[in-house]
């Protein structure tokens, strides 16, 4: 599972969802992505199900990118405890996620072979999102298919 190393503050408020991604919300490495269409907070174990799923379908062929990290840690109280008595332990990690943003890269597979494997890795996510892909791709897959 993914998790920070160390972290300064061991408890973090919940903090706000709102408005649209303004960071990560473009293609940066590969041809091929998924982007986040609703805010969500993605636990690690999520992202590393749909890490999978991506591997398995693509064969190991490719290059993945996953372009989220769950950096902030979520308390959870015991079952059947009081009020009171402060906060509970950290749980698990959470990757906040606004709308916009670039979940997962993906390039080197064709872009059907992509398309399916992107869907394939968006189930296991917690929010709706949308296969994406950059511009004068066409061009690039039809020069490697002539050589």
């Amino acid at each position: 599972m993914l998790m920070p190393k160390r972290v300064k503050r061991r408890k973090v408020m919940r903090g706000r969802m709102t408005g649209k991604a303004t960071r990560g919300n473009t293609l940066s490495y590969g041809t091929f992505g998924i982007v986040a269409t609703e805010p969500c907070w993605i636990k690690s174990n999520q992202i590393e199900a749909a890490r999978i799923a991506l591997t398995r379908y693509i064969k190991r062929g490719g290059k993945v990118w996953i372009k989220i990290f769950p950096d902030k840690p979520v308390t959870k109280k015991p079952a059947e405890t009081r009020m009171g008595s402060g906060k509970g332990n950290p749980e698990f990690w959470v990757a906040v996620v606004k709308p916009g943003r670039v979940l997962f890269e993906i390039e080197g597979v064709a872009e059907e072979t992509a398309r399916e494997a992107l869907r394939l890795a968006g189930h296991k996510l917690p929010c709706k999102t949308k296969f994406i892909k950059k511009e004068g791709v066409e061009e690039k897959v039809g020069e490697q298919n002539e050589e």
